[in-house]
């Protein structure tokens, strides 16, 4: 059929939609060259006419056609209204599997809108005059064959950061001008109402948008427009010749508005011309806290939680568990419509039906008072995407049962059904106007008018309190509720008080002492009260979101309390996530009930076990600390000050005359290495290291050293705090005001102990490879290095063994953007079981003891030679020969191939050289455990080493506690 023919037929017809429909669609696929339904699909599973149409129901179905994963079609008769035609397919969109186009059409006209999640949608309209354009028509083609080729290219986060981004700097001028934040806050959420609701035309004729654009002649009007309009909406009424309906819910408690300038209204203007119907609920109020929240302002432009993210926690704690219980259902109504239509008497067949009406009923009801809880909600991103996800699964069990042969359904869940506990006011009022934003646009997507009379209803299930005391002091309690999902706030122990004050930290931990360790993080909190909201009765399911040290250390005393009552059900220990504006590593935790099925998922894989550490298999988090152990790690220094100087200005000092006190630079001055330094390049840093115990006049005899500590800012992570007076006065730790010329942890007795032996071993608390080094006192170790003051090649041979580093893998954190696997001296080095013998005494007596130290050294010999190359770098001496010589490139071709030989790319590379190496230390540490033909026979894998290790920590701790029993 050519475009002419086409045109000339359906043009003159005025057949009903019953006698035009399916004649008008074939032609229309033989003018596109497309194939029908009949022609490919004889059963109706992926192309069919009459969508949802079955014996029980009769003829109609939910669209007129439909093509799996291409669009859901809807014929009217000449003249129809084709908008009504769309809020049909809108309505049963879920029952189409929410194709990407939604096309409504009669014989004149065909509309196609794009439906696609995440964008902007847009619409295309053809009349059937324009089928003689080769695009229209390959448009409609694309319908059939690449919808994708329709997909809009904006999406609605990229629609909803830009609404965000012109608001922030409205409410950043109204801040400058002397406005107090929470009536700019207040006065910010208004206008981004109004402008979406004039775009959903709540707000009739853009009357917003045409108030600006008067006030841009006189600016000064612009605040007596808003507040009649503000007014109008407080309690529905008149605004110029339009009538307002009523609004409210909180929002629009009164007339308020604030006075705008030029600049202003035009920011508004700009604003009020993007399309607010389309913007993303579930980061809107992310976007704007940071606009509206002074204290979040360097946040703006930073990423947020996306929806896919969050979806980890609402998908398996809400929408898994409801659709189970729904598929369950819906076969109970299926049989029981069977039944009645196949009865044989009046009263059996009413019987049946009545049944399969309160089967459904039920469920709705169920539904209608099922209730979330997110504790720590933030803007309501969490909410919002759990309570479309409770709306989706009524409208699916409404359209499923309609399908069936039950009364079509209007949708009861609403925002009733989300409760939050949010103690920021900024973020309580944005969670409420992105539910209500979310609702309305929910109901008009899926073909169901807003609320009304208030069109905003009050949502004081949006709390703004702490979630974790009282104003009194006391335990907060939480609503009863359903489920318990959102993301607490994450702030280690060691912040607490310095955050939230030392009163309200010890106050916090006096509650919990009992059930949580003194020193845990602030997120354990949320964990234990959603565990005891859970062994109460008051909950069924938690999904939470924690850094991923929850499962470690002082943080795991929760977990194990979670294991101990409950089951983790579902978790994924190490996951990539945003928290104010920052990429952390989390984990995701899901717990409750032991479910029905038993079923338990660990980072996507089905597991027979979850344990408190989120491992499966041996609960290695139940390692217990050797004896032999202890003390033999120890901590580098924590400076906490400004004492560590470039190379180059301690060797100007050290060139200086004797102090006064007769003693040199020299004396107060040690090379300090950190972690950075090991893994990477040496960035030659010194301390300043005055003696312990000097009284200030003593420490001011070491001129140049004290004046530099004297004048340089203490905390130089806080450089608006004003003067070094007034810094060093207002510290929180008496240290800061009375001792600042020392270090916070000087750390003697690591000094001691490193002074005895020639050399001794380090590695860093966190990097990338895990690996030690050696150092040799007067050198020292920053803070961020794990020091073991052994001069012994075969203790640092086992540390940089396999096995080893099988044990750390596990029992250590992973930290940071990069996910780099942390090191902690008790966890990893203290619970360690080393060869029988091995720490007994400075000298190995164990038999294997010598084989490993000529693997070690030669390991050891072989890095080295190629970090410095003897050919690239010469030796210098220092001011005094107590110092070691320093290591300098030959020239500068030489420092550029230097530069690029750091321990951290050379474990990247992993040349064969190395590998070699490794192998022969690895095999030599398995000897000494007795496990050489194993390890030989390709039997000791990474968890078999797991398992043995664990087993002879837990073999040597029970002997331990049998010899002191």
């Amino acid at each position: 059929m050519t475009p002419a023919d086409f045109i000339r037929k359906w043009e003159r017809s005025e057949l009903k939609e019953s006698a035009s429909a399916q004649s008008h669609f074939v032609d229309l696929c033989h003018l596109l060259d497309v194939e029908t339904p009949t022609d490919v699909d004889a059963v109706g599973d992926t192309y069919c006419f009459e969508k949802g149409a079955t014996k029980s129901t009769g003829g109609q179905g939910f669209a007129d056609v439909w093509k799996k994963s291409c669009f859901g079609w809807e014929y009217k008769g000449p003249r129809a209204n084709l908008d009504a035609a769309y809020v049909q397919l809108q309505r049963y969109a879920v029952a189409l599997e929410s194709p990407p186009l939604l096309i409504v059409s009669d014989t004149k006209t065909i509309v196609v809108r794009t439906n696609w999640t995440n964008t902007v949608s847009e619409v295309h309209a053809i009349a059937l005059t324009d089928l003689v354009h080769a695009e229209k028509r390959e448009l409609l083609r694309n319908c059939f064959l690449n919808p994708e080729a329709l997909k809009p290219r904006r999406t609605r986060d990229e629609l909803t950061k830009e609404a965000a981004d012109e608001f922030s700097t409205l409410a950043q001028r109204l801040r400058d001008r002397g406005h107090h934040p929470e009536a700019v806050a207040h006065f910010v959420n208004r206008l981004v109402f109004c402008m979406f609701a004039e775009d959903v035309d709540l707000l009739p004729n853009k009357l917003f948008q045409k108030a600006m654009e008067r006030s841009l002649r006189e600016p000064e009007r612009a605040q007596k427009y808003l507040s009649d309009l503000f007014g109008a909406m407080q309690k529905g009424g008149e605004f110029g010749l339009d009538d307002i309906p009523w609004f409210n819910g909180g929002l629009f408690d009164s007339a308020d508005a604030l006075p705008l300038d030029r600049d202003d209204v035009e920011l508004a203007i700009e604003a009020a011309k993007l399309d607010w119907s389309d913007i993303d609920p579930s980061i809107l109020g992310t976007l704007f806290e940071r606009g509206l929240d002074p204290s979040k302002r360097s946040q703006l432009g930073a990423h947020y939680t996306d929806r896919d993210k969050i979806m980890m926690i609402i998908r398996p704690v809400i929408i898994e568990p409801l659709s189970t219980e729904w598929n369950a259902i819906k076969v109970k109504i299926a049989d029981e419509m069977e039944k009645s239509r196949t009865a044989k008497s009046e009263g059996a067949k009413t019987q049946a039906y009545n049944r399969a009406v309160k089967v459904h009923s039920d469920f709705i009801e169920m539904l209608s008072e099922f209730r979330i809880l997110d504790p720590a909600c933030g803007s309501g991103n969490f909410l919002y995407l759990s309570l479309k996800a409770l709306k989706d699964i009524e409208q699916k069990a409404n359209v499923e049962a309609e399908a069936l042969g039950l009364p079509r359904g209007f949708p009861r869940v609403g925002p009733e059904a989300v409760k939050g506990i949010e103690i920021n006011s900024y973020a309580a009022e944005l969670a409420r106007v992105s539910i209500w934003i979310g609702e309305i646009q929910w109901m008009r997507a899926n073909g169901f008018p807003a609320a009304t009379n208030p069109i905003l209803k009050p949502l004081s299930n949006i709390e703004c309190r702490d979630a974790i005391l009282t104003s009194d002091g006391s335990e907060t309690n939480w609503p009863l509720v359903d489920v318990i999902v959102g993301n607490p706030p994450f702030l280690g122990a060691k912040l607490m008080k310095g955050s939230l004050g030392v009163d309200q930290t010890e106050r916090i931990r006096s509650i919990f002492a009992g059930r949580l360790p003194g020193f845990t993080d602030l997120v354990c909190y949320w964990f234990e009260k959603s565990r005891e909201a859970v062994v109460l009765g008051n909950a069924k399911r938690v999904g939470l979101v924690a850094t991923n040290s929850i499962a470690k250390n002082t943080n795991l005393p929760v977990m194990r309390r979670i294991t101990k009552d409950l089951t983790i059900y579902e978790a994924h220990s190490d996951e990539a996530w945003v928290v104010d504006g920052a990429a952390v590593r989390v984990s995701i935790i899901l717990f409750g009930h032991k479910s029905a099925d038993g079923i338990q998922k660990l980072n996507g894989v089905r597991v027979a076990n979850i344990n408190a550490n989120l491992t499966s298999g041996i609960d290695v988090s139940a390692a217990k600390i050797q004896p032999e152990n202890i003390g033999r790690s120890m901590l580098g220094i924590q400076k906490s000050g400004p004492f560590d100087v470039d190379g180059e200005l301690a060797r100007a000092w050290m060139r200086l005359p004797l102090n006064p006190n007769g003693l040199p630079n020299s004396s107060v001055l040690k090379p300090y290495r950190n972690g950075d330094d090991l893994m990477s390049n040496c960035r030659d840093k010194w301390l300043i290291d005055l003696p312990r115990g000097l009284n200030e006049a003593e420490a001011s005899l070491f001129e140049a050293p004290f004046k530099y500590l004297s004048e340089t800012l203490y905390d130089a992570q806080n450089p608006n705090l004003g003067t070094l007076k007034d810094v060093r006065s207002g510290a929180r730790d008496q240290h800061a005001r009375l001792r600042w010329w020392e270090p916070y942890w000087p750390r003697p007795e690591m000094r001691r102990q490193i002074q005895k032996v020639p050399r001794y071993i380090v590695t860093p608390e966190t990097a990338e490879h895990r690996l030690f080094v050696w150092m040799s006192y007067p050198t020292l170790p920053d803070k961020n290095l794990i020091v073991i003051p052994r001069d012994d090649d075969s203790i640092f041979g086992i540390l940089q063994s396999r096995i080893h580093e099988c044990w750390v893998t596990v029992m250590g954190n992973r930290m940071g953007k990069g996910n780099q696997r942390r090191y902690n001296n008790s966890t990893c080095f203290e619970t360690f079981p080393f060869p029988e013998d091995f720490l007994s005494s400075s000298e190995n007596s164990n038999a294997f003891a010598h084989t490993i130290q000529l693997s070690a050294q030669r390991l050891n010999e072989l890095r080295e030679s190629w970090l410095t190359p003897s050919d690239l770098v010469k030796l210098v001496d220092e001011h005094t020969p107590d110092f070691p010589r320093r290591i300098l490139p030959t020239n500068e071709e030489a420092a550029d191939i230097l530069n690029k030989r750091t321990l951290t790319n050379l474990y990247n590379d992993r040349p064969a050289w190395l590998e070699h190496a490794h192998r022969e230390l690895d095999r030599a540490v398995a000897a000494a455990y007795g496990w050489q033909d194993d390890f030989d026979n390709g039997v000791l894998t990474d968890d078999e080493i797991l398992k043995r290790l664990f087993e002879l920590n837990q073999t040597r701790a029970k002997s331990e506690e049998q010899t002191a029993g």
